[in-house]
This record gives structure tokens, C-alpha cells and sequence, in this order.
């Protein structure tokens, strides 16, 4: 069974380490998953009811309620910015839990990982995009976490991909999320 999972970056910087991070599980994921990174996020509105009109929706929104209508799961890498999840993730998922009650999160599983210079790795972040997101609707599996600390010094000189611990745990996320997926589509 072929599973895809949509990944959302929280940090637009072209050299981000959670978007090298990100890139790393697009290479790393499983035979039977495809990890897929949206490109764009940097284009959505704020999300405001006013302009989240059927005829009116802006295209960067449609584009992203697209992706993640057709995603069985999702991977959310998230930095910290000053304590707390980046403003481009919080949109993407506020964009992603309308129309209320029928989003495209949906009950489908979503982790939650990143990478941060500082020495807890973005872990309130994390916490809080989980928190948004499950309410938001998904099905936010609490056990599957990574948090990388030391972003800056530690992946200096080296890709995420190319760091064999960092390797080994990712390639650990995505494949408990692809599991996921295959009990939730088997139930």
C-alpha cells in the first residue's frame, strides 16, 4: 500500500535546517511511502474568513488545501521562534482546519519534529503545533517525537541526511507514521 504523507515547513529561509531536515525524509522514506514537501507556504494569506469564500479563496490556499486533501498523513517540521511555533505553520494549519469541522486533517495521523539552535531542540513549538493541529483535527501521534538541539553548530558542516543518528531516528518517524496510516486504512 502506497501512503503519502505531505510535509509543512515552518521556516522559509532557503538553507533552514528543518527544511534540510524535511528533505532528508523525502530521501529516507520507506518502499510504500512518499514524502512529499510543499512548496509555497510563503504565498498563503493570513487566513481570514472574509477571503475563505467559495470563488475567492486565494490560489496558494487552494494549492495547499489540495496537497493535504490528497495526503494520508502529515509531517510537520517546526523551528522555534521565540518560543513558540513559527507563523507560517500556524497559517498553513489554520488554512487546513477550515471549512470547521471538515478539514483536510481529518482524523489523519500527524507527527510533529524539527530541529533549533537551542539546547531543547524547539520542543515548545513542537508542542504547540501539535496542539494546534490536533485541534484542528488530526490525529497527532504524541509518541512519535523528534527534537534535534544545536541546530546551527550541528548541522554547520553536514546535511540532517548525512548525519547518521539524525538519519536513523527520521527514517524512525517516518516509518511509524506510514504504520499508522496502513492500521488506520485497514480498520
Amino acid at each position: 500500500m502506497s501512503v503519502r504523507i505531505l510535509a509543512l515547513v515552518g521556516s522559509l529561509r532557503a538553507g533552514s535546517h528543518n527544511r534540510q531536515l524535511a528533505e532528508a525524509a523525502v530521501r529516507l522514506a520507506p518502499e510504500g511511502a512518499e514524502v512529499e514537501l510543499f512548496e509555497g507556504l510563503a504565498e498563503i494569506p493570513f487566513y481570514n474568513e472574509d477571503i475563505d469564500v467559495e470563488g475567492t479563496v486565494p490560489a496558494a490556499a487552494t494549492r495547499l488545501r489540495e496537497a493535504a486533501g490528497g495526503a494520508d498523513a502529515f509531517l510537520l517540521f517546526s523551528p522555534e521562534y521565540n518560543g513558540t511555533i513559527p507563523a507560517v505553520l500556524k497559517n498553513a494549519i489554520d488554512w487546513l482546519s477550515r471549512p470547521y469541522g471538515a478539514g483536510a486533517f481529518g482524523g489523519k495521523p500527524v507527527a510533529v519534529v524539527g530541529t533549533a539552535f537551542g539546547q531543547f531542540g524547539g520542543v515548545w513549538a513542537q508542542d504547540e503545533a501539535r496542539k494546534a493541529v490536533g485541534i484542528a483535527g488530526g490525529t497527532v501521534l504524541e509518541d512519535v517525537k523528534l527534537s534535534i538541539p544545536g541546530s546551527v553548530t550541528r548541522f554547520a558542516d553536514t546535511h540532517p541526511a548525512d548525519d547518521s543518528e539524525v538519519a536513523e531516528q527520521l527514517t524512525e518517524v517516518v516509518h511509524r507514521l506510514h504504520s499508522k496510516v496502513g492500521t488506520a486504512k485497514a480498520a
